[in-house]
């Protein structure tokens, strides 16, 4: 007899209490699934959270936990009760139950990225799984490619993306951008690399100039088809100062903006800074994203 419905039959026969996981309903629990076998008539094993969960085909058909009745997803049409939060999901008193960000229904803590399937990765600070692989994992291209935010692919692994420590002078300790690959989504500056030094540089009124190439992806839409509609990228200097870099006319005129023509949210941007310096320490980053320290020489 399949697992869901042996554990309900024991609990009725030996009035014992059976910890089960999942969404806790009105008069049954759920529990964690392989397959839709394992659960009560009238549930489903969710294809990717793996618990239990009551179909529906209204609002009035849930529990008091999970009063929503929608898809499992765009490409699902099956009607189960979603959750929307974290207490609802422990009404009964418990505290070992998150409402899924990815799933909309309740779910045990995680613990370990294995509690979390293919393509998901355990955040053991909040119980919650997260879409996205872990670094050293393999994927292919450039960019982010299929890594999690805040990782890019770097010679066909998962890489995590340079972020600025607090001893670069340009993003000191209670001056820098408030950025973290967990709960932010701006955009993610993952490649700086110096281009040449220009003596007497055509840039500048006077001296030379050191040419950059910043490489950034983001995941909330495409980058624009033009500078034009650039926004909220800045040069940081070593005081602490900031400059908008397009307003300012940090980009190379010609050759500064590159969006690229296979991956619309990957780009390259070609700065310049004028300084007759040997050696220079520069800081970039975008709004609601990583920032970044990197020191050059002529």
């Amino acid at each position: 007899m399949q697992l869901r419905k042996t554990l309900m039959m024991l609990t009725a026969l030996s009035a014992l209490s059976v910890v089960m996981t999942g969404c806790p309903a009105d008069e049954e629990t759920s529990l964690t699934c392989t397959a839709d076998g394992d659960c009560l008539d009238g549930e489903i094993c969710h294809p990717s959270s793996k618990v239990c969960v009551k179909t529906c085909t209204a609002g009035s058909d849930c529990p008091s936990s999970a009063k929503t009745c929608a898809a499992i997803s765009t490409s699902d049409n099956r009607q189960v009760c979603q959750c929307s939060t974290d207490v609802l999901c422990n009404s009964e008193g418990t505290t070992d139950l998150v409402c899924s960000n990815l799933d909309k229904v309740c779910t045990p803590k995680c613990t370990s990225d294995s509690a979390c399937g293919t393509g998901r990765t355990c955040d053991t600070a909040t119980g919650q799984c997260k879409a996205g692989s872990n670094p050293g994992t393999t994927c292919s291209g450039t960019a982010q490619s299929t890594c999690s935010y805040g990782q890019f692919c770097s010679s066909s692994t998962c890489t995590a993306a340079p972020v600025a420590p607090t001893t670069c002078e340009n993003f000191p300790s209670g001056n820098r951008p408030d950025w973290s690959a967990t709960t932010s989504n701006g955009p993610v500056i993952y490649s700086i690399t110096k281009l040449r030094y220009e003596t007497n540089s055509s840039f500048c009124t006077s001296g030379g100039a050191y040419v950059f190439s910043i490489r950034a992806y983001r995941t909330d839409a495409n980058w624009p088809d033009t500078r034009n509609g650039l926004s909220g990228f800045f040069y940081v200097k070593t005081d602490t100062t900031k400059l908008d870099v397009v307003n300012s006319g940090l980009l190379l005129p010609n050759t500064g903006y590159n969006r690229s023509t296979t991956n619309l949210k990957d780009a390259e941007f070609q700065t310049y800074l004028c300084a007759n310096l040997s050696s220079i320490q520069v800081g970039y980053y975008f709004t609601g994203g990583n920032p970044v320290c990197a020191s050059f020489n002529q």
